[in-house]
């Protein structure tokens, strides 16, 4: 199973604005990687009109649209309960990847990188740290004893996360 990464904290954060920033400096660095992003709205990545869209909304289980430069598989799943992380990861092709990234999915036991900015919703003191906090990114210096990466700097977080993997 490819190592699993969750970037994880309260909306508003920043969690989307900092991969943006760290996974091009991954590639850099050479690691392929994936990822999962978790919302909590009812989402659909097909425009209603379309074919695709049609037949899926027709009946079908699972659609797959391909182009020559990309693909989407698409589920429905309106008896789940729960998402499982691990289903979803296993759904990726591990021989074209190094790791996969996760934003959100905060509470799953998986490695993390929590995020806090000052001002946010939450205090410092409220951090839901638990073993699998792995680091923690954020705009000031906490009193933890875990890693304190540089929210702002996100080569210092891709620098993280290489040597992590190096373990």
């Amino acid at each position: 199973m490819l190592p699993l990464l969750a970037f994880a904290a309260c909306s508003g954060t920043g969690k989307t604005t900092l991969l943006k920033r760290v996974i091009p400096l991954l590639n850099e660095r050479g690691i392929r990687l994936g990822l999962i992003k978790h919302t909590h709205h009812d989402m659909d990545v097909d425009k209603p009109g379309k074919d695709s869209y049609e037949l899926r909304k027709a009946g079908a289980a699972q659609t797959i649209v391909a182009s020559q430069k990309r693909w989407a598989l698409m589920t429905e799943t309106p008896d789940e309960n729960e998402l499982d992380l691990y289903y979803l990861a296993s759904r990726m092709d591990e021989s074209s990847l190094d790791v996969i990234l996760v934003e959100g999915f905060k509470h799953e036991s998986v490695p993390k990188i929590l995020l806090y900015r000052e001002g946010t919703s939450l205090n410092a003191g409220d951090l839901a740290i638990d073993s699998h906090v792995i680091a923690i990114a954020s705009d000031v210096n906490l009193r933890i004893l875990l890693p304190i990466l540089d929210i702002n700097h996100p080569e210092q977080v891709a620098d993280f996360i290489v040597n992590w993997l190096k373990k």
